[in-house]
């Protein structure tokens, strides 16, 4: 008895014997295991590197991508830019802006920013740009140290 369908490897071999003995041929058949080949140290720590870089590639590619089709509305603007800024408390400060020619002093706390004032653009004022409030990496340094003083002070 033959079988119609098309089948492979060992499948096949038991498809060709007669229905009756293969229940018998099944059973006296020496049972052969191949052993999968487990994957070497250096093609997983390869597969995890290349995973990671494809990864990190989409995500510079979407944010490249993302960049141009906003059409500079992300800050790129140069009609606008912050002149000045003074912090007036733990969250609040005073930024000055300039606006095509004019500047605008505003109260910026963490809930609102509100207008304070209007004024022309000086004619000695300099073009350069002084970052609001003091660097984020000055900020956190204080910060770290402040966090060793405090568990050096618990561990005593």
């Amino acid at each position: 008895m033959r079988c119609s369908c098309r089948l492979s490897g060992w499948l096949a071999a038991f498809c060709l014997l007669p229905a009756s003995g293969l229940a018998a041929a099944a059973a006296s058949a020496p049972v052969v295991l191949v052993a999968a080949s487990s994957p070497t140290p250096f093609s997983s720590l390869l597969q995890v590197i290349l995973g990671l870089a494809v990864v990190l590639g989409a995500i510079v590619g979407l944010a490249w991508l993302f960049r141009r089709m906003s059409g500079g509305m992300l800050g790129g603007s140069n009609r606008l830019r912050v002149v000045s800024g003074v912090l007036v408390g733990q969250r609040e400060k005073v930024v000055i802006v300039e606006l095509e020619g004019e500047w605008l002093v505003l109260g910026v706390t963490s809930h609102s920013v509100n207008l304070l004032t209007k004024m022309d653009r000086p004619p000695d004022a300099s073009a350069d740009v002084v970052p609001p409030g003091e660097p984020f990496a000055r900020w956190l340094k204080a910060a770290m140290d402040k966090g060793r003083q405090q568990s050096e002070a618990v561990n005593k």
